[in-house]
């Protein structure tokens, strides 16, 4: 009987670890991809990322992630067309994946967000148009340009509409959910409304197309977005300009590096109390092991501890604190830091966060009250009881994984310098340097050709 009951609790913990994978997100397929793009290996980056998707890596439910992560790795391989045809199907997965992101507020609290199209986080989006910008820029196809930094800065203004429409969509869904679980979600203030990178790129398009007056205004803009987000540009606004003394061109360099932040699982246990209507929130493991990470107060009918986790953002800490310009050994200038991409990321990704967690809270809750139940129906005394109570805490806390789904291609920080040169045709060295002054890794840009008036912009790219 004993053994019986044995291999029954071990086939129920591995039917649950079996169920469980199938919603756990997929990412060991990027290992080889991102080991090519640090190296420099663009074009077989691009290679494997595409194989990646003809083998099923990529599903159908993660097609929008797939057109953004496709779209930076034909940037890096230099295939601009081929970036911007996938980043206009992101562009139109999004704007259709944008409605049920809202909906799903109001879903039952016990659907896995794992199971559900990737709609994207709001820094994603942004830079898909802020990149395909680029892309344009580097064809020298300015009404393209123009258009993605419209639509950038459009989706900048929508984002605390957005998160106003989850809350009311979220708690309209509770109050008709099952579940009986109810923890009201209040819209944070999103206090990101001006990306300096496209104030940047405007700036200088104006000025090419001598619009002197919009290129002023881009450029305090640009001032602007230094000056009232110091939480999102927290360093000195480089010195850029697109003006130039008599005679005089401007040369752009834009450089990208390092590679964007991360999700990963941040483990935590419920713990709750009846009497005092109040869900605690204990981390689970790690230098703050059982301390509290924050409660809630809900009118809840039972006692129990049991864990879950919830997406956290992760940064990838580049080598790169330095980037500098030489023509033969002569040091032309160095370029600053425009945007921390990482800056961005935490600061759009937080109002979504909060509705993740109190979601994935009361989604915890609710499973919770099922196993409590199921454990009192299961506890007939003695050893039996025991492996049956013993296997359901197993499937609970087995049974939840944060969709750590994100696009892992993109750039962590972007560097910028306009110096002024004469006129004329120039062999480039971009050097990327660490804190410790040494060389990471050089880029040459063999005759280039500065022209007066124009927009002469050089990208250099360091993912180190």
């Amino acid at each position: 009987m004993i053994k019986r009951l044995t291999l029954l609790v071990c086939l129920v913990a591995l039917f649950w670890l079996s169920g469980c994978g199938s919603v756990a997100t997929k990412k060991g397929f990027y290992e080889p991809v991102v080991t090519e793009l640090q190296t420099g290996n663009y074009a077989l980056a691009a290679a494997r990322l595409d194989s990646a998707r003809a083998d099923g890596k990529y599903g159908k439910k993660d097609r929008l992630l797939y057109y953004i992560d496709g779209g930076m790795a034909h940037h890096y391989a230099g295939r601009l067309d081929t970036s911007n045809e996938l980043f206009h199907e992101a562009d139109l997965a999004a704007e259709e994946l944008y409605t049920r992101s809202i909906s799903r507020a109001a879903m039952s609290v016990l659907l896995n967000d794992n199971v559900l199209e990737y709609a994207g986080e709001d820094y994603e989006i942004l830079y898909t148009d802020l990149i395909s910008a680029l892309n344009y820029l580097l064809l020298n196809q300015f009404d393209g340009a123009f258009v993605e930094i419209r639509q950038a800065q459009d989706k900048l203004n929508l984002l605390e509409d957005k998160y106003a429409d989850a809350a009311r969509e979220l708690n309209r869904g509770q109050s008709e959910d099952t579940s009986g679980i109810t923890i009201n979600y209040e819209a944070p203030e999103v206090r990101f409304y001006n990306n300096a990178f496209a104030r940047y790129m405007a700036m200088h398009m104006y000025a090419a197309d001598g619009k002197y007056d919009d290129a002023r205004i881009a450029a305090d803009f640009l001032v602007d977005a230094f000056k009232s987000q110091p939480h999102i540009y927290p360093f000195e606004m480089p010195p850029v300009s697109w003006r130039a003394d008599s005679g005089k061109a401007v040369l752009s360099i834009v450089a990208l590096t390092g590679l964007s932040p991360v999700k990963e699982a941040l483990s935590l246990r419920v713990r709750t109390d009846k009497d005092l209507d109040l869900v605690q929130i204990l981390y689970d493991g790690g230098p703050n092991d059982q301390a509290e990470y924050g409660h809630i107060p809900v009118k809840i009918g039972d006692d129990f501890y049991f864990k879950f986790a919830i997406p956290i953002l992760h940064d990838r800490p580049s080598q790169i604190s330095r980037v500098r310009v030489l023509i033969g050994d002569d040091l032309l200038g160095e370029l600053s830091l425009l945007e921390d991409v990482a800056m961005v990321a935490r600061e759009t990704f937080e109002a979504k966060r909060t509705l993740i967690y109190l979601r994935t809270v009361a989604r915890a809750l609710a499973k919770g009250l099922t196993a409590a139940k199921a454990k009192k129906e299961a506890d007939t005394g003695g050893l039996a009881g025991w492996l049956k109570k013993a296997a359901i805490d197993v499937v609970t806390d087995l049974s939840e994984n944060p969709d750590l789904r994100c696009a892992r291609l993109l750039p962590g920080k972007i560097y910028a310098g306009d110096i002024q040169v004469d006129p004329g045709v120039y062999d480039l060295t971009i050097e990327f340097i660490d804190s410790g002054r040494v060389l990471i890794a050089r880029q040459f840009v063999e005759g280039y050709e500065v022209r007066l008036g124009d927009f002469n912009l050089v990208q250099a790219l360091s993912l180190k």
